[in-house]
C-alpha cells in the first residue's frame, strides 16, 4: 500500500534538500578539495567532468562528477559497446572493469565519492536527494512511455535501486524499482532511503 503523501510534501522535501545539502557542501569542503587535488597531480586532466542530463518533465541540465575516466572515454566507449553487460542495443551501458577508469577513478567509484558534486544540483533544484537517477539524452531518446514516466519527478543521488544492487540492477527493473518509489513516495520513505544509502555505499555492491 502507497505512504500517504500529503500536499505539504513538494514543500517539506525542498525545504530538507537544502538544508542537507548545504550542512553536507559545508562539512564536505576539504574532501572536495582533496580529491581535486589527487585527481590533477594523478595526470592533469580536468578535475570535472561534465554530462547533459534530462531531469524533470524532460529538462536537460548540467551534470557534474568528480572525473573519472581517461580522457578519451567516449572515443573509447564506442568500441566497447559489444561488451556491454545490459546488452549491445541496450539503453544503458555498464562494464564491469571498464578500461576507462583510472585507479584514482576506481576509488573514488567505490566509494560514490565521484557522484559528490551533485549536491550543487540539489541546492540549485535541478536535482533532489532522492528520485530516480538522471539519464543521458541518448537514453531518454530510446525510452518507450513507461520509461518516460521516471521523468515525472526531480532526478535524484539516491533510489530504491542505488540501495539494491546499483549497477548490478538490470534496466528494466531499475524502472520497475523507480516507478515504484514515484507510487509511494513521501518524506518518511525519502528519509529510509537515505540511510539505506550510507550502508549501500560502504559495502560497494555494484559499484563500478
Amino acid at each position: 500500500m502507497p505512504m500517504r503523501r500529503t500536499s505539504l510534501y513538494p514543500i517539506l522535501k525542498r525545504v530538507f534538500d537544502v538544508i542537507v545539502t548545504g550542512v553536507a557542501l559545508l562539512l564536505l569542503a576539504p574532501v572536495f578539495l582533496l580529491i581535486a587535488i589527487v585527481i590533477k597531480v594523478q595526470d592533469g586532466g580536468a578535475v570535472l567532468f561534465y554530462q547533459t542530463r534530462v531531469g524533470k518533465d524532460g529538462v536537460s541540465f548540467r551534470f557534474p562528477k568528480f572525473r573519472s575516466m581517461v580522457a578519451d572515454a567516449e572515443v573509447i566507449r564506442q568500441k566497447l559497446l559489444h561488451q556491454n553487460q545490459h546488452g549491445e542495443s541496450a539503453v544503458t551501458f555498464k562494464l564491469k572493469n571498464d578500461p576507462r577508469i583510472t585507479p584514482v577513478g576506481a576509488f573514488l567509484r567505490r566509494f560514490s565519492l565521484d557522484e559528490l558534486p551533485q549536491l550543487w544540483c540539489v541546492l540549485t533544484g535541478e536535482m533532489s536527494l532522492v528520485g530516480p537517477r538522471p539519464a543521458l539524452v541518448v537514453e531518454v531518446q530510446q525510452y518507450t512511455v513507461t520509461e518516460r514516466a521516471r521523468l515525472a519527478v526531480e532526478p535524484g543521488i539516491t533510489c530504491i535501486w542505488q540501495v539494491s544492487g546499483r549497477a548490478d540492477v538490470p534496466f528494466a527493473q531499475q524502472v520497475e524499482m523507480d516507478l515504484q518509489y514515484i507510487a509511494k513516495r513521501s518524506m518518511l520513505f525519502d528519509i529510509q532511503l537515505l540511510m539505506h544509502t550510507i550502508p549501500a555505499v560502504l559495502g560497494g555492491e555494484g559499484a563500478y
